[in-house]
This record gives structure tokens, C-alpha cells and sequence, in this order.
């Protein structure tokens, strides 16, 4: 009996600490960004996402895409606009119960709803017509919720009111100045003066 009482609160214990959430700082070139990235509702989607972070990859790329009435996208192209070659995509998990609701943040993909790999973007807006509602197609799939803004939205809309153009290999929606991702790194917590110690 006591060994089954040990058992099990080791185990809950396990699930709390692989349940809890981790916080990440976006350095940009307009600002600072912290997110909250749900571990326990999008593991595939976050586990890449700080892959990528932690290998230092996501440093020197740009927003390359912003649409003012719908989100900011980044996470793979360089300020030269080349695209950055990435792992073998993950799996869709926008059927976890979490919505493109405004400050969350999201992976982008190709129509293949499987195929998402750096790149990622933050809804501006509610945009329910990104939810999963069902796996008959790609547009039924949706676009994986893997975490929220949950200091510095206000970097986020002056990224997305930014002057947008055309510039090739895009027709359009791209920053005329470049907004830098600097850099990518998960913290103990958010501050409330902007500084936080990173991990």
C-alpha cells in the first residue's frame, strides 16, 4: 500500500512538471514579446517550436508576412528573404480544444495540414476560420494553438500596423523595414520591468 501511494505521487508529480508551462522572451527589433506556450495541450508543436529556439535558429530572421486585420508571420526567412532550410514537419495538433483567438500564437503550414515546420504566426485578431473542426480536409484541419502573448501585445500591433509591400519572392505583405527576430529564449518568468533571466 505505501509503495502505491509512492508510485503515485511520483507520477503526478511527473505530470505536473511535463503539464507546466514554458516561457519564452521574443527579442525583436521593435520590441520584447513573451509567450506562454501550453505544453500540456500542443507537446508536438511547442517541443519544435523551443527546438528551434534553443538550436538558435530562429536569430536574424524577420516577419515576412503582416496582415493588419489578421496576424504577423515569421520563423523562416532571413532579412535577405531567403528561406531557411528546416526539419521534416510534425503533425497538426489543432485538435486540442484551443482557438486562433487574438495574442495566440499558431503554426503556419502548407495546404498539407501535416506540414507545418518553423514557421509560426500570432493572430492580431479572432480568426475562427483557422479552428479545427474536423479532419476531412485542409481546411476543416485548422492551424495548431500552441501558446499565447502574454506581455507585449503592444509590440505585436506595431508590428502589425507596419508599412507592408510587395517584395520578391512575395507579392505582398511584406514589411518595407525589416522586423527582426533577434532572438528566441525561454525565461524563468515575465517581468514587469521588461528584463527577465533567462533559463
Amino acid at each position: 500500500m505505501k509503495k502505491s501511494i509512492i508510485a503515485l505521487l511520483f507520477t503526478l508529480m511527473t505530470v505536473t512538471v511535463m503539464a507546466e508551462n514554458t516561457l519564452v522572451k521574443m527579442q525583436t527589433s521593435e520590441g520584447d514579446v513573451y509567450l506562454e506556450l501550453y505544453n500540456d495541450k500542443a507537446p508536438l508543436s511547442v517541443a519544435n517550436f523551443l527546438n528551434y529556439a534553443k538550436e538558435g535558429f530562429y536569430d536574424g530572421t524577420i516577419f515576412h508576412r503582416v496582415i493588419s486585420t489578421f496576424m504577423i508571420q515569421g520563423g523562416g526567412f532571413t532579412e535577405d528573404l531567403e528561406r531557411k532550410p528546416t526539419k521534416d514537419p510534425i503533425k497538426n495538433e489543432a485538435n486540442n480544444g484551443l482557438k486562433n483567438l487574438r495574442g495566440t500564437i499558431a503554426m503556419a503550414r502548407l495546404p498539407d495540414p501535416h506540414s507545418a515546420t518553423s514557421q509560426f504566426f500570432i493572430n492580431v485578431q479572432d480568426n475562427a476560420a483557422l479552428n479545427f473542426t474536423g479532419e476531412q480536409n485542409t481546411n476543416t484541419w485548422g492551424y495548431a494553438v500552441f501558446g499565447e502573448v502574454v506581455k507585449g501585445m503592444d509590440v505585436v500591433d506595431e508590428i502589425r500596423f507596419t508599412a507592408t509591400a510587395g517584395k520578391m519572392p512575395f507579392r505582398k505583405d511584406v514589411p518595407v523595414k525589416n522586423i527582426v527576430i533577434e532572438s528566441i529564449s525561454v525565461v524563468d518568468k515575465v517581468p514587469q520591468d521588461g528584463k527577465a533571466a533567462a533559463s
